[in-house]
């Protein structure tokens, strides 16, 4: 027998045996069933969703004399004659079954969650709570550390007080995943905390004495906008829901509102796009002409815009000063995300048929990341690498393995030797996967790296397929098959990764296929307390609760802290970005992270440090981040743009011999000894005192770290020594040419002719064989 869907067997059972449905209030529905409740105002607005899930949620509603559902996430009174009293409380027999009296204008916020989506979805705002996408632990930690705050790895920090009380193994996941996640616990206590404390607010005295903690100010200022515990900023791009909501009730960059409500504005910015669920395949949503389903990239950039900017970059926008083209009026871009953008080119995995001639179409983030990665397991996760449970060769296999011949583990090895076990397929979902969309297993679902299915991903015969939200269907590169086929694309990606074995043991696959990375050298900020001067303070926005789970206003002056940032970069860079080792001991790009550079005035306006660099346990707070940059092409970097680029191997662009700027700069008239002839000169660029290489560098030739690199994981750091003898290969173009002139030895070559790139190539591999041949060693 067909096994159901754990999601129909508990709406039914919800909707038999919930309190709502009791005899009583089956008499109260025979005297309110003609009554419209809120469709008294609202008709016209959109049902939130279709199918089981929606006739539920009206049939639960219909004994309140609302035919709509709308008390069931909204609570409310729906037969009240205002709209004041309509959105005051709940009906008395429904708040038996969720909770007190309340109207709850964002159903999705995880503060009244319980009441609301967690009637039927148990469990998961909890974990939620405590999920990266709530706390920003990892974030916080990464800020203080670069400002000389923290003093180590271990993850203290949240935008809340929240505590695991549940103990360390996962809430969710198949056995295999919660034992591998309690050996992950035991391994890296620092990285998962058993709770985490909310940040302080500053005590501006004391910044005379400890310019550092400026940090805080900026954090609170700048950087904990993004959870999903408040809603987003009212700016082009940044409007959004809380909660649940975030995620799953589309809004778009405009924030208007295009649906059928009459008691909404449709030129006032801030609304939702439609009254939708935006989830998984079967979720479909009507826009106007457009029908879609899934959740739209560009929802999840309303957050994953800063800091590692994976989502813009996803979509191939990185951020730059011009905002050029003009438009026809002769005006730059419109501000998105507060910023604007330059185009270099998206994603493989995104690239949409109709602008870049791929005759399927892209996936979306969700496709990829699984329910833990977004949602968090139970545990308190503090950082990225904690919750993401997933690895590209989770799908696309290695040269030698197909993804379930591989071993649970493998692409996050941590220096450690893994199991020989093969991972194998799943043949059934755990519960907690069986709400959305479920495809038939075939002959299984492909597992991640720590032992959950894949619920979209499926073995097919010798094909591997993924069922993207968006409705389309994909097949998938299996490198195993792809050699046994003999289809390699390029001889270049033959040899990267079938012939040279190291490269696949030793490094992420983007650490080739990453074709850009956004570089933003140097965080310049200014943090002046002087003159009263005062700014949002997000983390006391997202905690000015009020009953109805939602925030105050943050432009409500009760929710500034003192102090205002300013904030700004020496130069961008996109192209080929620095390798170093990531926390899993792979080799993987680099960004600049938190490369924090300081200027700090007191509440009495007088400078207490300028340009000041502050020092980490591991050095310089000019911290070089590991990074998936989510920028993957078909095409790889270049062999030479590793092994013959000094920026690669972390000396700096061009060996680091550019940007001096530890010395003040006067640009004006001056000798041919470099005096300044003007008296009343004036320093054209401030020196950085602390700054005597390029921004770009991370190590000297002679193995001198001068930044700090990575502040979450013990083995993140540069490239060793070792891995950057064996890379360079810089200047062996010179052992052929320094013999130009050596007529007799070209002629014996004989090569009479300019040798193009195959003809270069060729040669070498012919000397290579003769001296094989002739039993003479290369050195």
């Amino acid at each position: 027998m067909k096994k159901k869907p754990l999601s129909l067997i508990f709406l039914f059972a919800f909707a038999y045996f919930n309190p709502v449905f009791s005899a009583t209030e089956k008499a109260v529905s025979a005297s309110t069933k003609n009554q419209q409740g809120c469709l008294v105002c609202h008709q016209g607005i959109e049902d939130f969703t279709e199918g089981l899930m929606m006739t539920t949620i009206k049939g639960m509603a219909e004994p309140y004399g609302d035919p709509g559902g709308c008390v069931i996430c909204h609570g409310g009174t729906p037969n009240a004659t205002t709209k004041e009293k309509a959105h005051q409380g709940s009906p008395k027999q429904l708040m038996a079954a969720t909770g007190p009296q309340m109207f709850y204008p964002d159903p999705g916020s995880i503060w009244i969650n319980e009441f609301t989506c967690g009637q039927c979805h148990r469990g998961v705002a909890n974990r939620l709570k405590k999920s990266l996408m709530n706390t920003e632990a990892g974030k916080l930690q990464g800020n203080f550390w670069s400002w000389g705050i923290q003093k180590d790895m271990k993850v203290v920090w949240g935008n809340y007080d929240i505590k695991d009380e549940d103990g360390a193994t996962p809430a969710i996941g198949t056995d295999a995943y919660k034992a591998y996640m309690e050996k992950m616990l035991a391994a890296h206590p620092d990285q998962f905390p058993k709770e985490l404390q909310q940040v302080p607010e500053l005590d501006v005295n004391s910044i005379s004495e400890h310019p550092n903690l400026a940090g805080i100010t900026y954090s609170r200022q700048e950087c904990q906008r993004c959870h999903v515990g408040s809603k987003g900023r009212e700016r082009r791009g940044d409007y959004r829901g809380a909660g649940c909501s975030a995620c799953h009730v589309p809004y778009s960059n405009e924030g208007l509102y295009e649906g059928g409500d009459p008691t909404i504005d449709k030129k006032e910015a801030g609304h939702l796009l439609v009254h939708k669920l935006q989830a998984t395949r079967k979720s479909k949503v009507k826009v106007g002409k457009v029908t879609y389903s899934g959740i739209p990239s560009e929802t999840c950039n309303t957050c994953h815009n800063r800091g590692k900017r994976i989502g813009v970059s996803y979509q191939g926008l990185m951020e730059f000063p011009y905002g050029s083209p003009y438009d026809d009026k002769g005006d730059t871009q419109p501000g998105l995300h507060t910023k604007k953008y330059l185009f270099i080119k998206d994603d493989l995995h995104h690239q949409i048929a109709s602008r870049e001639g791929n005759p399927q179409g892209g996936l979306l983030c969700q496709d990829c990341h699984t329910s833990i990665d977004i949602h968090g397991d139970g545990n308190i996760a503090g950082t990225t690498l904690a919750q993401v449970e997933i690895e590209c060769s989770d799908c696309h296999g290695t040269p030698d393995k197909f993804p379930w011949e591989l071993p649970l583990g493998y692409g996050e090895e941590f220096d450690k030797p893994l199991e020989k076990t093969e991972r194998g397929l799943a043949k059934e979902l755990p519960d907690y996967m069986r709400w959305g969309t479920i495809y038939k297993p075939e002959q299984g679902y492909l597992l991640t790296a720590r032992g959950n299915p894949f619920g979209n991903v499926v073995k097919k015969g010798d094909e591997v397929i993924v069922h993207s939200a968006s409705g389309l269907d994909f097949k998938v590169p299996i490198l195993k098959q792809i050699g046994i086929d003999k289809t390699w694309k390029s001889l270049d990606g033959h040899v990267a990764m079938a012939q040279v074995k190291g490269h696949m043991d030793n490094m992420e696959c983007y650490a080739c296929h990453a074709d850009w990375v956004p570089q933003c050298y140097g965080c310049h900020i200014t943090v002046d307390y002087s003159k009263g001067k005062t700014s949002v303070d997000w983390i006391k926005t997202a905690n000015s609760l009020g009953k109805n789970g939602l925030n105050k206003d943050y432009k409500d002056k009760s929710n500034a802290s003192e102090g205002k940032v300013k904030e700004t970069r020496s130069y961008l860079r996109w192209e080929t970005p620095i390798l170093g080792v990531n926390g899993e001991g792979r080799v993987t790009p680099m960004m600049p992270g938190c490369q924090v550079i300081t200027t700090v005035i007191d509440k009495n306006g007088k400078t207490i440090v300028k340009n000041k660099i502050w020092n980490t346990p591991e050095g310089p707070g000019l911290d070089m981040a590991a990074v998936q940059p989510h920028t993957t092409g078909r095409k790889a970097r270049s062999c030479e743009s590793c092994h013959n680029n000094p920026k690669t191997l972390g000396y700096g662009i061009e060996g680091g011999r550019f940007t001096s700027l530890n010395n003040p700069r006067y640009i004006d008239l001056e000798t041919a000894t470099g005096q300044i002839i003007p008296a009343n000169a004036q320093v054209q660029m401030p020196a950085i005192p602390d700054l005597k290489w390029d921004l770009s560098q991370i190590i000297t030739r002679e193995g001198k770290q001068l930044v700090t690199v990575g502040s979450h994981w013990p083995l993140t750091g540069p490239l060793s020594q070792a891995q950057r003898d064996r890379m360079e290969r810089t200047q062996v173009c010179m052992a052929c040419h320094k013999e130009m002139t050596n007529a007799e030895l070209w002629q014996k070559l004989n090569s009479k002719e300019v040798l193009d790139d195959n003809m270069h190539a060729e040669m070498i591999n012919k000397l290579m064989r003769r001296a094989v041949e002739n039993k003479k060693p290369l050195n």
